[in-house]
């Protein structure tokens, strides 16, 4: 069903647009309304670069979930922040290289629940609840992620496009960290974030975003990092992740929106603003 079906719209707020919208605008989804669309026009106005970024996060995710699955033997994976059910999800990428890999998808925005729970009615390992990320003991503590992830055995928490939603630095230190120590030995996390190129740079996207109505914080590479001290990194490190093992072999995403087509290809004139991350074991 179109997201601008009225019936359908009348379980969502269309007046204010929402991260997990705005990431299916820019990956060329379906289910975002106009008021996403609108929002992330204004940002890439400002900032052409980071629709490259936006997709080049969703490429990473398929590259990450695979080294993960195929390369660590993860079959636990954790997706907090997950956003809207689009290509090359986590459950169906590591269940391509593990088929009995386990997925639970964290999101607190209901139109997430909705298209989630449609797209995994039929699937034993993998499952969606509706909880606040920001509150790690009640993900952790949630029974369906208790029937689904063994925490005796590794699992891969994902962070990835999540920490610049939470603006409070004690926040999202708090809840990387509650899941990190929750896991064993063995685990991984995985985790990116819009950085500036500097601190300037990072808080004139974090302007831009709040100008939209978006809940934000820009870092610099450095913050970043500083939630996930004390973790290893695997090679590359923390980068941006356009460079984070890149295969031009891997599946193509969907072709964006008209209106957005000239900002593709931005980045190869400048970055002031870029996804950064990479994956980290816990030793």
């Amino acid at each position: 069903m179109s997201t601008d079906d009225p019936s359908y719209s009348a379980k969502f707020s269309v007046d204010v647009p929402t991260p997990a919208r705005m990431y299916n605008y820019g990956l060329g989804g379906k289910d975002n309304y106009a008021v996403d669309r609108a929002a992330v026009r204004a940002i890439n106005a400002r900032f052409p670069e980071a629709l490259d970024a936006t997709r080049a996060n969703r490429l990473f995710l398929y590259r990450v979930v695979r080294f993960l699955a195929r390369d660590a033997g993860i079959s636990q994976f954790l997706d907090l922040g997950s956003g809207l059910p689009t290509q090359h999800n986590v459950h169906q990428v590591a269940q391509q290289f593990r088929p009995d890999a386990h997925v639970v998808y964290v999101d607190n925005d209901p139109i997430v629940l909705t298209h989630g729970r449609a797209v995994l009615a039929e699937n034993e390992y993998t499952t969606v609840i509706a909880q606040d990320m920001t509150k790690p003991d009640e993900v952790l503590d949630h029974p369906e992620v208790r029937r689904i992830i063994d925490f005796t055995q590794p699992v891969a928490a994902l962070f990835l496009s999540v920490p610049h939603s939470i603006p409070d630095d004690e926040m999202a230190r708090h809840t990387i960290g509650t899941i990190t120590d929750a896991l064993v030995s063995g685990s991984y996390v995985a985790l990116s974030q819009f950085v500036g190129a500097d601190q300037q740079t990072a808080d004139e996207f974090t302007a831009i975003m709040h100008s939209v109505g978006m809940k934000w914080r820009s870092r610099t590479p450095d913050q970043v990092k500083a939630f996930v001290s004390g973790l290893e990194p695997v090679e590359p490190g923390m980068v941006n992740v356009m460079d984070w093992r890149p295969d031009p072999t891997q599946p193509p995403l969907d072709p964006v929106d008209p209106a957005l087509q000239s900002d593709i290809g931005a980045s190869t004139e400048r970055e002031l603003a870029r996804e950064f991350g990479g994956v980290l074991r816990k030793p």
